[in-house]
């Protein structure tokens, strides 16, 4: 585990977003880079795409989706 510093202003946004997302600052944080990371190395995924992705891979079955 390291410290990551970042702007105010985006450590804002993070604890915003995290108390609508129901997740600590941190893994929000997290959350962002991941996506981040994955979106800059498949740049023809859409955000959806991405998410799908990895909750594919983590076998998750959500009620109502279709699997193509």
């Amino acid at each position: 585990m390291g410290i990551v510093k970042i702007a105010d202003d985006l450590h804002e946004e993070a604890r915003r977003a995290s108390a609508v997302m129901c997740r600590s600052i941190n893994a929000q944080a997290e959350f962002w880079m991941k996506i981040g990371m994955l979106a800059e190395a498949n740049p023809s995924l859409s955000f959806n795409d991405i998410v799908q992705a990895r909750i594919a891979a983590a076998h998750v079955r959500l009620p109502g989706a279709t699997t193509a």
